[in-house]
Order: structure tokens, then C-alpha cells, then sequence
């Protein structure tokens, strides 16, 4: 300044710098909501458990994918190793490298980061201290386009090192022999320092089905507005649980009615051809024009459709190739909960597993009534299932209730619903504190299974009037 007279002081306190650092920090905040993260304003989501673990955040950010991603399923399963669980990892492996699932028939190969053919064994035997493992089905919609899923699987379990912090050790296979070629892989519970590997149920619900996505998009390119119309119009017609219904669920109020009409032209079409089609079902009511009522129970009914449908199939391919050809009106499903499903004689004529990541099996059963029973084996080992041409006789095992439960329920019935240690002591004076241990250990497995009942602080247990029929029913579900 050529002047000093220009210049005029302002005298006072020195303004304070913290309301640009609130507003800085208000946009950091506001960052944070974007990407998937805590919400500046509101009340906090309630703690259910899915952050705990390696690749949280990451999921949070990958939750919100775009529609055009090719589809991958992605099923999962925590594999606990103490007691049988070891044996059965060594058989499940065995499972995975069978005959009949690779491209031309041949037995399955296992294969890992660097190898394409590797034995199961060292790696079991380096996870035999191992709290847990791992297990990962990747199912591509448009797996038939690749020769190889290899690559592809490298590629993930890649991306997953790096979304989660540290090297994973693990073995995958492919498979081809269903509709869908798809890819075992099982990881072993320890991080590279040698401690238990902790994958947060977030990423494991999302963020690796999203990084799969990613992934065959790249290879493959997104899907193209033809390839989205082709999908959506062959879901009108499907009798199982469809995006087109999960669509329709979102739209509807509070009386679970919705409106048939869309800003999309083709989308709208789609829509009220789905609601015809879930009218001719039964499953909707039309109450004017586009105005339409949906049941509560429409996805669990529309899913238990879509197993009946998958268990149909199952009967007619597996009769098929054991040329014991039927007519469709001579199939069954036997259910071991129908009171009238009686004793079940005849020839088995397959078995096979009905869910891999599970190992839930199955029998094809011949029956001496003329018809082919499709009969759930549920978790039980291969090695104690009736071989391929034995004659067997099922019977349907009604779920009982324990002496504990009963006595349980007595000693409550008269205190007024309530049960303790001391009001069992005193109505059995020589029971014994390890039999009378036995019924509380009895309580708390029900608890945990679910079945309501409340303890106080004290110990003293409070059960509802209707605990027995409670328990009944927990007995029923775990059969």
C-alpha cells in the first residue's frame, strides 16, 4: 500500500475459527452417510452383531449395486471343526472332487491360488486345530459363458484378501453338472498371523456377492436392456419367489394392496402379467381396475412352490436315468409330519444330496402303492443311508416331549409358573444338585432354541401356561 491512511482497524475479540470447523466436519459426517455409514441424524440402528469382524465396511459401500451388474449367487456356511465337524470337512472334500461334476463327466479337482490340481489332504491336515472353516458356493446367472471359472474364482478370493486385511488359505472346485456351473470354495478359519479369522455376517450377506458381480461384469460386460427384459419377462410365468414379486411387495400398503401401473411402459406390462399369473395361483385378488390384494404369506408360499417345483424335477430326471419311468400324477413327497403319511414300503431307486452347502440328502423310494416318493434324508451320513436297490420301510417319527419336561412343567404348574432350583429341591428332597443341574441345562438349551420363557435375576424361571405345547413344537422343528 502506497497509503497507511487507507487502512482502518477493527477492534475485538478474535473471531473464533470453530464454525468452519463444525461445517467441515458436518460435511465429513454427511460423507460418511453417503458411502453407507452411520447416519448424521436420526437414532442409531440397533446392534444385531453384522459389523463384528473383517470387511464391514467394505460391505457398507458395496451394499447398493447397480442393476445392470451380471447376478451372482452367493451361498455361505460357517463349518465348526470341534467334535464330528473334522471328519465331516475331510468328507465334504471328498464331495467335492466325486465323478460326474466336471465339464465332461470327470471327477472334480480341487485347486487353489497357484496350483490347478491339489490334494485335500495337506490342507486338512494343517486345519486340524482349526475352530472353523469357511464354505463358499459361487453361482454365476451366466456361468455357461465361461470355459474356465477358474480365473474368475482367483481373481475373487483375491479381492476378498484384500477386503478383509490378510492372505486366506484355500482350496475351491468347480462343478457343472447342474444347470448352473458353480464353484465350491472352502477357506480356512485363520488369518495370516495364525489367528481365528473373523468375517463380519455384513460381508458375507453382501459384499462378497457384490465383488462376484463386479467381477463378471468385467468379463462379460453389464447386462444389456435386452438381457433385462428377457430375464424379467421369463419371471411372469415362474412358479417360485421372482424379483418381479419382491418388486411388488415394496409397493404395497399397509393392507398389502398394490397398483399394477409403473412410470415404465414395458415394466407395467410386466407387472400386471405377474398378478395375473399369481391370480390364476390363488395367491392375489383383483379389487378394481389395477388395484390388487396380495396375502401375507405370498413369498413363503411362493418359495415352498418353487422347492416343490425343484423336487419334481429331481423325481423325473433321477427316474429317468434309472429308466424307471412315471407319470407325473404318480409322484409323492413323503412328509414325516403328516399325520396320514403311514408307513412308507418299496425300492430305492436314487440318492443324492438335495442342498451341497449343507449336505442335506435325499432318497428316491419306489413304493409298493405304485408311486415314486420323494423322501428328505435330511443331515444324515451317506455311509448310514440304504444303498441304490435296497428294500427299505420309512416310518414318520413323532417328536416326543423329555421326563424333564414334564417335571419341569409340574413343579411350575404349582408355583404359579415359576421354576428354581430350591422349588425343585423342596418338592423332591432326594434329588440330587446334578440331576436337578440336568433340568436347568434342559431350560436354557430350550431358551436358546427359542422357546419363550423368562429368568430372573435370581434364577427363578417363568413359564407361560402353554410351555409343554411350546416345547412340542421346538421338538417338531429340530426332527
Amino acid at each position: 500500500m502506497s497509503d497507511d491512511d487507507g487502512f482502518t482497524p477493527k477492534l475485538g475479540r478474535i473471531r473464533s475459527t470453530k464454525t468452519r470447523q463444525r461445517k467441515y466436519l458436518h460435511r465429513v459426517l454427511q460423507g460418511i452417510a453417503r458411502a453407507g455409514g452411520r447416519h448424521v441424524k436420526g437414532k442409531r440402528s440397533r446392534f444385531d452383531g453384522s459389523r463384528i469382524g473383517r470387511g464391514s465396511g467394505v460391505a457398507r459401500v458395496l451394499r447398493h449395486a447397480s442393476f445392470r451388474q451380471r447376478r451372482v449367487v452367493v451361498q455361505a456356511r460357517l463349518v465348526k471343526l470341534a467334535g464330528k465337524g473334522f471328519v465331516s470337512a475331510r468328507r465334504h472334500l471328498r464331495y467335492l472332487q466325486r465323478e460326474g461334476v466336471g465339464r465332461e463327466g470327470e471327477a472334480g479337482v480341487l485347486y487353489d491360488k497357484e496350483r490347478d490340481a491339489t490334494d485335500g489332504k495337506p490342507f486338512m491336515d494343517e486345519a486340524k486345530d482349526d475352530r472353523h472353516q469357511f464354505r463358499f458356493i459361487v453361482s454365476p446367472e451366466d456361468g455357461a459363458q465361461y470355459q474356465d471359472l477358474k480365473p474368475m474364482v482367483r481373481r475373487l478370493m483375491a479381492q476378498m484378501e484384500e477386503d478383509l486385511g490378510t492372505k486366506l488359505d484355500w482350496v475351491a472346485a468347480d462343478h457343472y453338472n447342474t444347470g448352473h456351473p458353480h464353484s465350491h470354495i472352502v477357506v480356512r478359519g485363520k488369518d495370516e498371523r495364525g489367528q481365528n479369522l473373523i468375517i463380519s455376517r455384513e460381508y458375507i450377506s453382501h459384499g462378497l456377492r457384490a465383488r462376484a458381480a463386479e467381477l463378471v461384469s468385467l468379463d462379460l460386460g453389464p447386462r444389456t436392456d435386452f438381457e433385462i427384459e428377457a430375464a424379467l419377462k421369463n419371471e411372469v410365468e415362474q412358479e417360485r419367489f421372482t424379483s418381479l414379486d419382491r418388486d411388488l411387495l415394496k409397493q404395497t400398503d399397509a393392507d398389502l394392496r398394490v397398483a399394477a401401473v409403473a412410470k415404465d411402459p414395458l415394466r407395467q406390462t410386466l407387472r400386471a402379467g405377474r398378478l395375473k399369473k399369481l391370480e390364476r395361483l390363488g395367491l392375489a385378488g383383483e379389487l378394481g381396475p389395477g388395484q390388487w390384494q396380495l396375502p401375507p404369506e405370498l413369498e413363503k408360499t411362493l418359495r415352498q412352490m418353487g422347492e416343490r417345483g425343484d423336487i419334481i424335477k429331481t423325481l423325473h430326471r433321477e427316474l429317468t436315468e434309472s429308466q424307471t419311468p412315471r407319470e407325473i400324477s404318480t409322484y409323492a413327497i413323503y412328509d414325516p409330519e403328516d399325520g396320514n403319511a403311514g408307513k412308507l414300503v418299496g425300492r430305492v431307486v436314487a440318492r443324492g444330496t438335495s442342498d451341497e452347502l449343507y449336505e442335506r440328502r435325499y432318497l428316491i423310494v419306489d413304493g409298493v402303492d405304485g408311486r415314486a416318493h420323494y423322501v428328505d434324508a435330511g443331515f444324515a451320513d451317506p455311509d448310514t443311508l440304504p444303498p441304490k436297490g435296497g428294500i427299505v420301510t420309512i416310518n414318520s417319527v413323532r417328536p416326543s416331549l423329555k421326563k424333564s419336561d414334564h417335571t419341569i412343567a409340574e413343579i411350575a404348574q404349582a408355583n404359579d409358573g415359576h421354576y428354581s432350583a430350591a422349588l425343585h429341591a423342596e418338592r423332591d428332597a432326594r434329588a440330587s444338585p446334578e440331576f436337578i443341574l440336568s433340568h436347568i441345562r434342559r431350560l436354557e438349551a430350550l431358551r436358546r432354541g427359542g422357546v419363550g420363557m423368562e429368568r430372573a435375576a435370581d434364577g427363578t424361571w417363568m413359564l407361560p401356561p402353554n410351555h409343554l405345547r411350546r416345547v412340542e413344537a421346538y421338538e417338531r422343528k429340530r426332527s
